[in-house]
């Protein structure tokens, strides 16, 4: 959603998904569309992995992925190093926040869904579409996180997610 929010304020939609499409090396295919939910106008954003569209219970989606392969991945793209450090930041307050909640080294995490590609695909275009756009500042609203649970590769879990919860303290 962050990503077609941003790519609404680009000034070139159609270059930007091109020039990702390239540095994503047919990994992950994204496209964007105009779509209307609610009466509510935006852009919908599809990341195509194999073929297949991101979110579908597919198990090649959610492989376990390492923070050194995920981190190999984004130093292999070809975009700027500002745009890679950006990606590779996120991945480390990822990666801290899932040791400090399975106890365990960051060397030892294994990502689950953050670490399909179509995650990584996401991280990447939010990163560019910041870089591109340059905003002078960045505001949010307060975050609402949600209440209950949700079935994910580790079970049941609650929401927000343990890994949420601790990347959210003191925002």
């Amino acid at each position: 959603m962050l990503t077609a929010a941003l790519l609404e304020l680009h000034p070139d939609r159609e270059a930007f998904i091109a020039k990702m499409n390239a540095a994503l090396g047919g990994r992950a295919v994204i496209t964007a569309r105009a779509d209307s939910k609610c009466g509510i106008k935006g852009t919908h954003i599809t990341v195509l992995i194999n073929g297949d569209e991101e979110g579908k219970p597919i198990t090649h989606h959610h492989e376990h992925t390492s923070i050194s392969e995920i981190l190999q991945f984004i130093e292999g793209t070809p975009l700027p190093d500002e745009v890679r450090e950006n990606a590779i930041a996120v991945y480390r307050l990822i990666a801290d926040a899932e040791s400090r909640v399975h106890s365990t080294p960051v060397e030892n995490i294994h990502f689950h869904e953050v670490g399909s590609i179509d995650a990584l695909a996401d991280v990447l275009n939010v990163c560019m579409l910041m870089y591109e756009l340059a905003p002078e500042k960045v505001i949010c609203s307060p975050i609402s996180v949600g209440s209950g649970s949700v079935h994910c590769a580790h079970g049941v879990i609650p929401v927000p997610a343990p890994s949420t919860e601790v990347l959210l303290r003191g925002i």
